[in-house]
């Protein structure tokens, strides 16, 4: 049954209101002040609110921010001073309407009788949302396949809860905006969002940045620092290759996660915190496990809600979708109307896109770029980038009974050989991040040197890759 929460000190005012309002056939709720009127919104979220603009401890208006404007809940708000200014002000900060005291009662019927019925609100947001999924929105995310529609139903299930999410999938899938829309789908949309890439962070510097530092206690530390988990507090906190996080720390986080409390380094007090936490990866985090990437208590902390996403080339028409909507967004930014020639298309739709979304955004970006001055056209530009010296093979032989680590660095150091010594590309090949990468060939040392002979002459290339992509790497479904 519709709710409606009557918000004011005179307690006439407020008889008068819920009687009328009761006999429309809705529930009502009311508070004498701002400190009443949180108390009934903690209670039940009401569909419409009646509030004073003026009430012992503050203004009817402080509501509105207690509030997600998406919630659908209409504001009519009640003022003793009929001015214009009063009138335009509330409604410019979102109210449907407003009353002057002494308050009419049929003017009260009018406004209820059209308003939209709370019901019919709903069935309006859930149509709304159903057609933005055909359409192939949904949240921050873009796609119409099968294969998303399974990933949007898993996310709208589990947003609005308080379960930790382990996204999985390859580079490029679209990890951090699944993790974005989760949050703003979630009771914690009001709150931040924060990502880290825990293979991007030195790994003496991790345990200062997740859970911050008080000053003096490293060399170097010359003022507090609050981390990551204390400055998401009360929101999300988007752990992106969990794997790549040493072990030490493995053991903190679970900590953090089971008892909600955490300690600054240096610091011997406790602090508390009501953080969500969405962790992603793109290894199969049962053989991170076996391989002694991720502490298996931590997976299963980790593993309430796993959400696979899939990869480009499983999406079928999505290509397509996605590529129209990148090369809308630089039409829009730069004033111009080009479009895919056929020949493009085709290509697009037969390409596996290793690299997946990530990848098909670089290459839209591309074909915008290399366009003839004035042209209605994207430029057709070739779908893989050649590498800067010939490869010497196409396969790594691993007998049987190496190490992993020893595989691990035959493959790497076999990669960034094919790529011509650039680490960019070997990266993304590997699924790995850069800064994994680098650490990696910081430990093979002469090895990694001599394979990359060639390295030299693609730095230069590969730092404007890098700078080119770094607007990009947040790209995603």
């Amino acid at each position: 049954m519709p709710h409606v929460l009557i918000v004011d000190d005179d307690p006439n005012t407020r008889d008068a209101l819920a009687q009328v309002i009761g006999t429309d056939g809705l529930t009502t709720a009311t508070a004498g002040d701002l400190r009443e009127a949180r108390i009934q919104l903690v209670r039940q979220t009401p569909d419409v609110v009646f509030t004073d603009l003026k009430l012992p401890d503050g203004s009817g208006v402080d509501l509105f921010a207690d509030l997600d404007p998406r919630s659908g809940v209409e504001f009519i708000v009640i003022t003793g001073h009929a001015t214009v200014e009063s009138a335009v002000s509330a409604l410019k900060m979102g109210a449907a309407d407003y009353l002057v005291k002494p308050v009419n009662l049929q003017r009260v019927k009018a406004i209820l009788d059209r308003l939209p019925r709370p019901g019919d609100l709903k069935a309006q947001i859930g149509s709304l949302r159903g057609e933005l999924r055909r359409m192939g929105r949904f949240g921050l995310m873009s796609g119409s396949s099968p294969a998303m529609q399974e990933v949007y139903d898993q996310i709208g299930r589990v947003a609005p809860t308080a379960a930790s999410v382990l996204l999985v999938g390859e580079s490029g899938t679209g990890k951090e905006v699944a993790a974005q829309t989760l949050h703003e789908l979630s009771l914690r949309r009001r709150h931040a969002f924060l990502a880290v890439n825990c293979g991007a962070i030195s790994p003496n510097l991790i345990e200062s940045e997740m859970f911050g530092h008080e000053r003096g206690s490293f060399t170097g530390a010359d003022r507090q620092h609050k981390g990551y988990f204390e400055r998401a507090d009360g929101g999300t906190l988007f752990l992106d290759e969990i794997t790549e996080m040493p072990a030490e720390l493995q053991v903190k986080l679970l900590r953090v996660l089971e008892t909600g409390v955490f300690m600054r380094v240096g610091m011997a007090k406790e602090i508390e915190t009501d953080v969500r936490v969405i962790a992603a990866t793109n290894r199969d985090p049962e053989e991170a496990v076996l391989e002694g990437k991720l502490r298996l208590d931590l997976y299963h902390r980790l593993n309430v809600f796993p959400i696979s996403l899939p990869p480009l080339r499983e999406r079928g028409s999505d290509v397509g979708l996605l590529a129209q909507a990148f090369l809308d967004e630089l039409n829009e930014a730069h004033g111009t109307k080009r479009q895919f020639p056929p020949t493009v298309k085709e290509m697009m739709s037969s390409y596996p896109w290793p690299g997946n979304v990530r990848e098909l955004k670089n290459y839209v970006q591309r074909a915008y770029i290399m366009a003839s001055p004035g042209s209605n056209t994207t430029a057709t530009v070739p779908l893989q980038i050649s590498l800067s010296k010939p490869s010497t093979g196409t396969a790594v032989t691993i007998p049987f009974g190496t190490s992993l680590a020893e595989a691990d660095r035959q493959l790497i150091l076999a990669t960034l050989e094919q790529c011509g010594g650039v680490k960019t590309r070997a990266a993304e090949i590997l699924g790995i991040s850069l800064k994994t990468l680098y650490n990696r060939l910081v430990e093979y040392g002469d090895d990694s040197k001599k394979t990359a002979s060639g390295e030299a002459s693609s730095d230069a290339g590969e730092a404007s890759a890098e700078a080119g992509g770094a607007g990009t790497r947040g790209a995603a479904a």
